[in-house]
């Protein structure tokens, strides 16, 4: 329970962290221009979206806001995913696009796992349930109909029964003139 809290703490900070990290890493392992290139305009802003997407989706659970920690399907596909966002900021030579495509496959199946999951959780959540009512009156009024007070009155085909009418009328004072006009 302690590793699906601590994921559960990670996840906003690590929309911060996982790009500082593919900068931090350029920077270390001299991967070139064109690379800064891409880390500046595809890789950061794509990994900081793509990361607070998958955290509000994740958050949005009502089983992950009660517990306060995400599901085991979430430990894993967040381990793989940011295992290889890291793997993909040391700029290896022989394995950097396996590791780039790795990266976006995870992500793809991680937003669509994390949907599945919150449909699935959301799904009977939204059902209404009706319940007969019955009008009672309150002790020392006089029921409806004639009937006993709590019995309920016999039912006459249509809504329409008769009911006390009030009329409110506005009544609107003139500034200038104290006398009451009516619209």
């Amino acid at each position: 329970m302690w590793l699906r809290k601590a994921f559960f703490r990670w996840l906003f900070p690590a929309a911060a962290v996982l790009p500082l990290w593919l900068f931090i890493g350029w920077g270390i392992f001299q991967a070139g221009g064109w690379a800064f290139v891409w880390v500046l305009l595809m890789a950061v802003p794509s990994v900081l979206i793509g990361q607070i997407v998958l955290t509000l989706l994740v958050r949005a659970r009502p089983s992950v806001r009660a517990e306060r920690a995400v599901s085991w399907l979430d430990v894993l596909g967040f381990a793989v995913w940011h295992a290889l966002v890291i793997a993909v900021g040391c700029f290896p030579q022989g394995w950097f696009g396996w590791a780039l495509a790795g990266a976006i496959v995870v992500f793809i199946a991680l937003f669509w796992s994390s949907l599945a999951q919150l449909w699935n959780e959301a799904r009977g959540r939204g059902s209404v349930v009706i319940t007969e009512t019955a009008w009672v009156p309150p002790s020392g009024s006089q029921a409806p109909f004639g009937s006993a007070a709590g019995e309920r009155p016999a039912p006459t085909g249509n809504r329409a029964q008769s009911h006390d009418v009030y009329v409110i009328t506005e009544v609107r004072e003139d500034p200038h003139n104290h006398s009451r006009t009516s619209p």
